[in-house]
């Protein structure tokens, strides 16, 4: 009975908390709120006309939806390189960042399963992979994997951040034995949510552009390039707009690991590349049409051109000691890492896997405004979430935010 009764008043408190703010504080979530509304009138069109609205077709089935799920996956798993130093190398630099980086990987998980509904035209065939009721198909389908280590890995970073601030808010300190053997757990299931997602695609023989051995590696490396590449940006923005004290060597410790994963990411990228180019086969048609066009479509040139130029020149920056040393640069190349990542996990993975099609036409792919107002409601969700998650957060530990009882 004392929990709930500590329950409900961290509720009450919790509300109390994310309801007050400065000024700019309400702007940002009525700006999210706005965004919100904007994404479920579209999301509204697209339940009464179907997926007809938008921009994919019967040639290319995987559009902006699926393009975002992929990328989010990477950043939901990137909470990982920030729970392996605190929890299991006891590096206590990182545990200023880590109940941020479970936060992060909540608000990214929720998003992941909201473009997977959106892209399934609706909640109302979920019931289809329900076991025991719909045709779950476990454990031959790989999508049925899927489902399992995402609903998993958001159930982890739900509970233990949730122990931990739940202690603090009653004053006591937490106690590792209950905590850190879900941390461990959750080192390992985080890089398990990104193989799965990159066998998913790996494993359609018929798509030569996914069936790539080195496409799981590849995932790992850029997910944990820019996850903590967000991260950083993010406690950047704290640290300016609230009391929630992060040294600057803890955001130096999570630079090198984004520096680390970008070098592995260019390499795995000039790999990939010399494999296609040096000694082509009708296989390399996918590839060729993303960075070159095929037949006079181009589409998907300005994109992966400019992610890639963005990519190289993070990569540089925060190479040299100097200047991922400098916060200034090292936010705006953590700022434009995330970006180029964002388009190579997304266009530049999903699209060239249609293209060309079966009997060998090209049909590109261009998406509706419906699906970018749904995509950036999702987004905003995601936003929201975060918001309200690190607000209650940081309440507990600063001392703000204290049961009475």
């Amino acid at each position: 009975m004392r929990r709930l009764k500590v329950f409900k008043s961290l509720i009450i408190d919790s509300f109390d908390v994310i309801s007050h703010g400065s000024r700019k504080y309400h702007i940002w979530m009525a700006f999210l709120t706005f965004v919100m509304l904007t994404g479920m009138y579209c999301y509204s069109i697209q339940l009464e006309e179907g997926l007809s609205v938008t921009g994919m077709s019967d040639r290319v089935s995987w559009g902006l939806y699926i393009s975002n799920f992929t990328f989010l996956v990477g950043v939901a798993a990137a909470a990982v390189m920030l729970v392996m130093p605190t929890y299991v190398l006891k590096d206590i630099d990182f545990k200023q960042a880590v109940l941020i980086g479970e936060g992060l990987a909540v608000a990214a998980l929720i998003m992941c399963l909201a473009f997977v509904v959106a892209d399934m035209g609706g909640p109302s065939v979920l019931w289809h992979m329900i076991p025991g009721i719909g045709v779950f198909n476990f454990p031959n389908s790989m999508l049925t994997w899927d489902v399992l280590v995402l609903n998993g890995y958001l159930f982890l970073n739900i509970t233990i951040p949730f122990y931990i601030l739940f202690r603090h808010y009653q004053g006591k300190e937490s106690k590792k034995s209950v905590y850190v053997p879900g941390a461990i757990l959750s080192v390992f299931w985080a890089v398990g949510i990104h193989l799965v997602t990159a066998f998913l695609y790996q494993g359609l023989q018929a798509r030569p552009f996914w069936n790539n051995a080195l496409l799981g590696p590849r995932f790992l490396a850029s997910a944990f390039a820019a996850g903590p590449a967000l991260i950083i940006l993010i406690l950047a923005v704290i640290r300016s707009s609230t009391e929630f004290k992060v040294e600057d060597k803890t955001i130096k410790k999570i630079a090198m690991v984004v520096t680390i994963a970008a070098q592995i990411n260019i390499i795995m990228l000039i790999s990939e590349l010399f494999k296609e180019f040096y000694a082509p086969t009708h296989h390399s048609e996918s590839a060729y049409y993303l960075f070159f066009g095929l037949d006079g479509k181009t589409a998907l040139l300005p994109w992966i051109w400019t992610a890639i130029s963005l990519n190289v020149l993070a990569t540089v920056i925060l190479t040299f000691h100097k200047l991922r040393n400098n916060l200034k640069v090292l936010y705006f190349a953590c700022a434009i890492l995330f970006v180029a990542i964002w388009i190579e996990k997304g266009f530049g993975l999903i699209i060239p896997g249609f293209i060309p099609g079966p009997y060998g036409k090209i049909e590109e792919y261009t998406p509706s405004g419906i699906e970018i107002g749904v995509t950036l409601g999702i987004w905003a969700l995601g936003a929201l979430v975060f918001t309200i998650l690190a607000k209650t957060a940081i309440g507990i530990e600063t001392g703000k935010l204290r049961y009475k009882g």
